[in-house]
């Protein structure tokens, strides 16, 4: 892995809360692979901890800082993502830290490990995955990368899951074909993801369904028995009456000493991989897709939870012909969805919009009534966005009529639900 000093890279962060991973690619469209922290290894896992120094401002992260915590030459902060969802002050050493800037101290230290392939204003774009995504995290992630001061840098989220669908469009289509089964053994569970596509919309719309079943943590091999017939049960039911052509295993926890009826159940006519850093690949995968879109991501859409799932627009007069304009379109992220517009009204004071779902629900039309409307003719700045994946805000601002009627200042807010 030769040290590159002018091409860019693109970045794809797992940031987890025990452990996180790097990939990169050289390229919008080029290979992604993963950083390891020993040269020929696969070595990717960085314990998501910080260490500081006993009695002086020295910081350590990742193996560094638990050697130090072990060697009791310093305080080991643990915990990093949740002590930051916690939002209490964090006291070290006799000294308090706000939670959002110790993790942002983690990542800027653990992205120094790509001065292994190119200096840190080499970076062009940075997509970051969690397993969750909601507001508290997007804020905390937003906190984070405010604090490490990337400039001119591209930065994204996305979830786990949408990282899984971003990995598997790149591979090759026989492993997709039908339906692709991830199963990420993590801590006391075993959370799986079951990727299928309905062709007969287009675009093509993947969804992916996730379950999380209660798992034993593999501590000794005295329990292989119970975790071989465990994880043979959860197969099970995750791929009744459906056709699985793959099959991924994720996480440290799986182990072919005990995996015997399991992996033979597994393997019948599928083809199944194991690794670890599936996520933090799929997330540059991602990245990759904002920046230029691929042939097959012009053919798909995907939606996961964190999707918009309806298209909304509205019919309005262009050059004396009615026709319909596209507000929010289905398949973008509903915390980055947001449109403003400008236009007039003339003659009434309802404003209806199309809403149009990809989830086999019904399109409907929703009407914004102006309550006490001044006048009959006017222009209006309309603001969208969404508040949760269901639920549309509308914002809307009287901006008058030049001099005919001068702004009122009025406005309106109204919140609608989608399907």
């Amino acid at each position: 892995m030769g040290f590159l000093s002018s091409e860019k890279v693109i970045v794809g962060y797992d940031l987890g809360n025990e452990f996180s991973q790097i990939s990169f690619s050289r390229s919008e469209t080029g290979e992604v692979e993963t950083l390891s922290q020993v040269a020929g290894a696969e070595n990717y896992n960085i314990p998501t901890v910080l260490c500081k120094r006993s009695g002086v401002n020295q910081w350590f992260y990742g193996k560094e800082a638990i050697r130090y915590g072990e060697e009791q030459q310093g305080i080991l902060v643990e915990n990093l993502l949740e002590l930051a969802l916690d939002g209490e002050p964090v006291l070290i050493d006799g000294e308090s830290f706000e939670p959002v800037a110790l993790l942002a101290l983690f990542f800027k230290r653990s992205l120094g490990l790509l001065s292994q392939v190119a200096s840190s204003d080499r970076i062009e774009a940075l997509m970051i995955t969690c397993e969750v995504l909601d507001h508290r995290i997007l804020d905390i992630l937003n906190g984070v990368v405010a604090g490490i001061h990337l400039k001119g840098v591209k930065v994204a989220f996305q979830s786990h899951t949408e990282s899984y669908y971003s990995y598997m469009i790149h591979q090759p289509r026989e492993l997709w074909a039908y339906q692709s089964v991830l199963f990420a053994y993590r801590g006391s569970c075993i959370k799986t993801y079951r990727m299928e596509c309905n062709k007969r919309t287009t675009p093509v719309v993947a969804f992916i369904e996730e379950r999380e079943f209660p798992f034993p943590q593999r501590e000794d091999m005295s329990r292989a028995e119970e975790l071989d017939s465990g994880l043979l049960k959860i197969a099970g039911e995750v791929f009744e009456g459906n056709i699985i052509g793959s099959v991924f295993l994720i996480g440290d926890g799986f182990d072919r000493e005990w995996m015997k009826d399991s992996l033979r159940y597994l393997c019948k006519n599928r083809r199944v991989f194991q690794g670890n850093n599936l996520f933090s690949k799929g997330a540059c995968f991602g990245m990759q897709e904002r920046l230029n879109v691929s042939e097959v991501g012009k053919e798909y859409v995907f939606l996961g939870n964190d999707k918009l799932k309806a298209n909304i627009g509205m019919s309005l007069m262009r050059q004396g012909q009615e026709s319909y304009y596209a507000i929010l379109d289905a398949g973008v992220n509903w915390y980055e969805a947001e449109h403003e517009m400008e236009f007039y009204i003339r003659d009434g004071s309802e404003i209806t919009l199309t809403i149009t779902p990809l989830i086999g629900k019904n399109g409907k039309l929703a009407q914004i009534v102006l309550e006490d409307f001044p006048g009959t003719i006017a222009r209006l700045r309309a603001r969208f966005y969404l508040e949760a994946e269901n639920l549309l805000v509308v914002e809307i601002e009287d901006m008058g009529f030049g001099e005919i009627r001068p702004a009122t200042g009025r406005s309106w807010r109204e919140k609608i639900e989608l399907y």
